[in-house]
């Protein structure tokens, strides 16, 4: 196997990571108050909000590899990079992978429609953006338990997600997580 010489190449903007880790401390956050210090679960909820609408806008107007265009691809390239990866031979991308790709869009997918569920609890009592919206039509669904189960698959969606990061980095020989911090991450030169 010939190794290639490499150059480092910022690949995260600035708005991508803060937006990311910014995530994780509100999600964390939103998660371990939840039934407990409800004021700060659904400050955080908003803040989730916040964080996601930038993310979307962000995905049309940012850089490069910040926009929807870069990392969503087609089903047929999901299944093609996941089978290279079953096989230990996946491409590397400077991007986001198409499988990544996957998972930010399923990731958000998953905690708008938290964020929904949290807004129409909130309304039920009488606070947040919906409380006039929040109609007898949504009641007759078990929004609470709609709202739990997708806290417990985001968790299962991170777990894999964290798992995923730690494979690609090993099968790439790169640090993702560094990247994440710095923005920074390893182009190769042929």
């Amino acid at each position: 196997m010939t190794v290639l010489p490499e150059t480092e190449v910022l690949v995260w903007d600035l708005l991508v990571r803060v937006f990311h880790w910014s995530l994780v401390v509100f999600f964390g956050l939103s998660y371990l108050t939840g039934g407990e210090l409800d004021w700060l679960h659904e400050w955080s909820g908003y803040a989730i909000v916040v964080l996601i609408g930038v993310r979307i806008v962000w995905g049309f107007v940012g850089s490069r590899h910040a926009r929807f265009s870069d990392f969503v691809t087609r089903p047929a390239a999901i299944k093609g990079y996941l089978l290279a990866l079953k096989a230990g031979n996946p491409k590397h991308y400077l991007g986001h992978n198409p499988a990544g790709g996957l998972m930010i869009i399923c990731l958000l997918l998953g905690l708008a429609f938290m964020a929904f569920t949290g807004m129409l609890l909130a309304g039920f009592d009488g606070n947040g953006p919906l409380v006039e919206s929040t109609l007898m039509a949504w009641e007759f669904l078990p929004i609470k338990d709609l709202h739990e189960i997708m806290a417990s698959l985001l968790i299962l969606a991170i777990g894999v997600h964290v798992a995923a990061v730690l494979l690609s980095s090993y099968l790439h020989g790169e640090n993702l997580i560094r990247a994440m911090l710095n923005g920074k991450k390893q182009r190769r030169v042929p």
